[in-house]
């Protein structure tokens, strides 16, 4: 009897808690409807002038003016073109920090979205195409969302929210800084310090209505490399006169392959790409240099010490069989992306109850890395992925010019974010 009682004064004591957070998940549900077209058109606006990495100056100037409206302290030039806002809630709480990025891929889009890009902009010395072809149009416009409906709600807001527009997600150009890395080097935490940090991603393998996520580690470190293999310029027709940069490049690109095969775990996960290849000037000259870009992936920092020592490795042997020298700059980029365990399991209940459970995806780690990673070494941190495309249709890889984001996916990013802060900051 004594057991009955406690459970029915228990159920008593959660009944009205329960009953808060319908009300506030209706409250949130209606402004979201009301925002969706307004939302809606900023993300066609952003995704008709995307902005390349550290370039991104039209794009924070739209984010500046939404956050100063909404009555928000407002720091622009962060990291070059990063724009914060603070949200300070009319009530005593924690401060917690929500990121999106802003930036743009050289790439060319091919979608049959009204709204698609045509935009160019100079990328490594070249003219190329410019399009958010990995969602950052989505990730800013609804963050801007996500600061509207917060802002509406400032008088009952227990805590304070740091609202960060970041750029160069991407990775900034060669010989510049940039990304999350650069804004906490600049002072990002430096007056608030967060005790949680939240974000999102699109993923185009998940359909919108789905959310999925990842606790512990999540996604890979990226690191980048530059491969320069140097011979001796000849004429085409006297190769024998040329210690030939072509000719080492290409074995040098199948055997810097034999490291995943040969050098590594097979339990181990890892990936090496060479993503591009630069060299010659003329059909009939051998030239006197080739360089290789690439970027390697891996989720374990022995991993990475070995991948980079066998690349030295490799390339050392293959150039000097071929007379050659080469050199090699390996930069670590990104750190692992980290999930917050405690914090997961803290969010998962309410990404199932705005969603339903089975519409929330426990997700493999990737290979795909994100910058994000630098925010959780100042904080707990929780990153998960937004399904962006619409049922029954299909859409292009990130990365790639047929990537596609549905407009629907922007109403769920907003009422899902706006939940998970809203929970954190309320204590639940």
């Amino acid at each position: 009897m004594r057991t009955c009682s406690l459970l029915w004064l228990g159920a008593l004591t959660l009944a009205p808690a329960a009953a808060r957070a319908q009300n506030a998940d209706a409250r949130v549900a209606a402004e979201v409807q009301r925002l969706t077209p307004r939302i809606t058109e900023i993300r066609h606006d952003l995704h008709r002038n995307p902005e390349l990495s550290n370039r991104e100056v039209r794009t924070a100037g739209i984010v500046a003016a939404h956050l100063r409206a909404l009555g928000m302290e407002v720091r622009t030039g962060v990291a070059h073109t990063g724009v914060v806002g603070v949200l300070r809630g009319g009530r005593p709480g924690p401060v917690i920090a929500v990121r999106a990025d802003m930036d743009a891929l050289p790439v060319t889009e091919v979608t049959p979205y009204p709204f698609r890009s045509v935009a160019k902009g100079e990328y490594l010395g070249q003219q190329v195409g410019v399009a958010h072809a990995c969602g950052h149009d989505v990730h800013t416009a609804v963050q801007m969302g996500v600061a509207t409906l917060l802002a509406g709600m400032k008088a009952e807001l227990p805590g304070t929210v740091i609202f960060i527009f970041q750029p160069a997600e991407e990775g900034a150009p060669p010989g510049e800084e940039g990304g999350a890395a650069l804004m906490l080097k600049e002072g990002l935490f430096a007056d608030l310090t967060p005790q949680a940090v939240f974000g999102l991603h699109t993923l185009a393998q998940m359909e919108v209505g789905h959310v999925g996520y990842t606790p512990g580690p999540a996604m890979a470190a990226s690191d980048r490399f530059i491969v320069t293999i140097r011979g001796r310029q000849a004429h085409g027709a006297t190769p024998q006169l040329s210690i030939d940069p072509v000719v080492m490049a290409a074995e040098a690109v199948t055997a810097l392959q034999t490291i995943r095969s040969r050098s590594m775990s097979p339990m181990e996960p890892g990936v090496l790409t060479i993503g591009m290849i630069r060299g010659g000037e003329r059909f009939n000259i051998i030239p006197d240099s080739v360089v290789l870009y690439g970027t390697v992936r891996t989720f374990s920092p022995a991993v990475q010490d070995r991948v980079e020592e066998r690349m030295r490795q490799i390339l050392d042997g293959v150039t000097r069989a071929g007379g050659g020298s080469f050199s090699l700059s390996y930069q670590r980029t990104t750190p692992m992306t980290v999930n917050d365990t405690t914090l997961s399991a803290r969010v998962q209940p309410t990404l199932a109850r705005l969603l339903g459970a089975d519409n929330v995806v426990q997700l493999q780690a990737t290979p795909q890395a994100e910058d994000f990673a630098y925010y959780g070494r100042t904080a707990p941190s929780f990153f998960y992925r937004l399904g962006s495309t619409a049922p029954g249709t299909t859409s292009g890889d990130h990365h790639t010019p047929t990537f596609m984001a549905d407009d629907a996916s922007i109403p769920v990013g907003m009422r899902v974010m706006t939940g998970v802060l809203l929970d954190y900051l309320r204590g639940a």
